[in-house]
């Protein structure tokens, strides 16, 4: 077995999606959606979201319509969303389902780390910045769901160092 610099399953130039390629280029901050209870949790790693300021301010992210996660939006409504470091890169691999869980998504933690159950979802003990929502509506877009939710609750800290998430790889914002 060899070791190749390229990734093993990307199409060639000429066949790649040009959206994809597009919307890989805009990079974004990195955020962890997640709702439920402690007896029955979901999240997701969400990077295509926007904000809007107003009264109230909303949350706008494009979720997997086959998630767990939409699944308990539809029946909770509620979402906590949170802005992830750049040490939790891990932490979203595995909400994004790109590396094995076992013990499921909730219990790959460092230690000393927690969940905080908030009436929006549980909240990851070691973010500094996030909202609690409600979700407004959802619309099909393509090959996701956009769900617009109004802001609730919002705690606001320290930036530390953002985990951005730009042409298929995490990176630190400069």
């Amino acid at each position: 077995m060899t070791i190749h610099r390229e990734h093993p399953f990307l199409e060639p130039p000429g066949e790649r999606d040009p959206i994809r390629r597009l919307r890989g280029r805009l990079g974004g901050q990195v955020t962890l959606w997640t709702s439920g209870s402690p007896s029955e949790r979901a999240g997701l790693t969400v990077s295509s979201l926007m904000v809007a300021a107003g009264q109230p301010g909303r949350v706008l992210g494009l979720i997997d319509p086959d998630s767990d996660l939409m699944d308990l939006l539809a029946d909770s409504g509620t979402a906590a969303v949170s802005l992830l470091h750049y040490r939790h890169h891990n932490l979203a691999d595995i909400f994004a389902g790109t590396v094995p869980a076992p013990g499921g998504q909730f219990t790959q933690l460092d230690e000393g780390v927690t969940w905080t159950d908030t009436e929006w979802g549980p909240v990851l003990s070691t973010v500094t910045t996030w909202v609690g929502v409600h979700v407004e509506s959802v619309t099909e877009v393509g090959w996701s769901n956009l769900v617009t939710a109004t802001v609730e609750h919002a705690v606001i800290g320290d930036d530390g160092e953002p985990l951005v998430h730009r042409r298929g790889r995490y990176q630190h914002a400069h």
